[in-house]
């Protein structure tokens, strides 16, 4: 609406455009404005009785409910994790990724393209461009995952970080254990 209006006042269709362009270039700041401004108001009670979410309104109660639906407390679910695992091409974490899923060692690997990866690996600063696997599976397989990876990875030291999934989606957390080996 703001560039609408700027548009109308100005005189110049290249203004109008760059001004549409510049709003386009920051929604996506707004979307993480939102999305932070979301998770303080469900830390601090005081701030609103209530968020709006589209054309709804959600309760804080509701919300913590969202939150807090942890695995520990449905006998349907398993403690899953997600594992992050870097890739140095299409061709190699396609592979792996389908690999990890027909040995039912993860439920879903999602494949990130272009990511850059700047460390240090003997004394020297490498800069390379990868992939990423988001792998989603149990917490009671990361030991034969890390294995399995370490075996089937091209790289002498390959990333395998596990971090806990502390709640979500039941039916997703119970398709999760359903996907992967016990």
């Amino acid at each position: 609406m703001a560039s609408t209006l700027w548009c109308r006042a100005s005189s110049s269709i290249v203004s109008c455009s760059s001004a549409s362009a510049l709003l386009r270039r920051r929604l996506p700041l707004v979307g993480a404005f939102c999305v932070l401004s979301l998770g303080i108001a469900n830390l601090s009670p005081t701030l609103s009785s209530s968020f709006k979410t589209g054309s709804r309104f959600v309760s804080q109660s509701s919300a913590r409910a969202l939150h807090s639906t942890g695995m520990e407390g449905s006998s349907s679910t398993v403690p899953s994790i997600v594992v992050y695992v870097t890739v140095p091409n299409k061709e190699a974490g396609k592979k792996l990724a389908q690999s990890l899923v027909k040995e039912e060692l993860a439920a879903c690997v999602n494949i990130v393209p272009g990511i850059e990866s700047v460390y240090k690996w003997k004394g020297e600063i490498q800069t390379d461009n990868e992939q990423l696997l988001v792998i989603k599976t149990r917490e009671s397989l990361l030991e034969a995952l890390t294995e399995y990876v370490k075996a089937n990875h091209e790289y002498d030291v390959p990333e395998v970080i596990a971090l806990p999934i502390r709640g979500g989606s039941i039916p997703y957390l119970e398709w999760i254990k359903s996907s992967t080996r016990e």
